[in-house]
């Protein structure tokens, strides 16, 4: 006897993996709620944003420690973006939590005037594939479902001396 297939969830909880539900908005980015350093904001997410970035006017909101980065970002549009960095973050996503990440502060202006003009809120975020490479990611675009799975660091035994 045949026994019936598992569904993605099921399959994905087994392997250590948080359900994250994704909000669809009107430009067709999905929303999700992410919480930094104990402060909640709304992300978008974006596969094709190498980096997680929060608004540069946010920095305080969500206790970051900022320095100067070289790093320009870049986008859709022509010019690069100055940036700079935060380390030592603490960021949970569901029931999935990162320590020690480091997170780039940009100006989002433009995204959120971009969103103004469709009247979707602002978002304070951007979730980039630096967070969806640490946590293996899968994406349920149908059910809208995000799957992050939890690394777990294997501490060594301990050795008599």
């Amino acid at each position: 006897m045949k026994t019936p297939p598992v569904s993605l969830s099921e399959f994905l909880k087994h392997k250590s993996y948080f359900k994250i539900k994704m909000h669809l908005i009107a430009s067709n980015h999905f929303k999700i709620l992410l919480n930094v350093n104990g402060v909640k904001g709304l992300f978008i997410l974006d596969t094709g944003a190498s980096t997680t970035f929060i608004d540069i006017k946010l920095e305080e909101r969500f206790k970051l420690r900022s320095e100067p980065s070289i790093v320009k970002a870049s986008g859709a549009g022509p010019d690069k973006i100055d940036t700079l960095l935060s380390k030592n973050n603490t960021i949970k996503i569901g029931g999935w939590m990162k320590s020690h990440f480091p997170i780039a502060l940009i100006d989002l202006s433009y995204v959120n005037n971009a969103f103004d003009s469709i009247a979707t809120a602002p978002v304070d975020g951007i979730i980039g594939a630096d967070i969806l490479k640490k946590g293996c990611a899968v994406i349920d675009y149908e059910k809208k479902y995000l799957y992050l799975k939890q690394s777990y660091q294997k501490i060594p035994p301990k050795r008599d001396l």
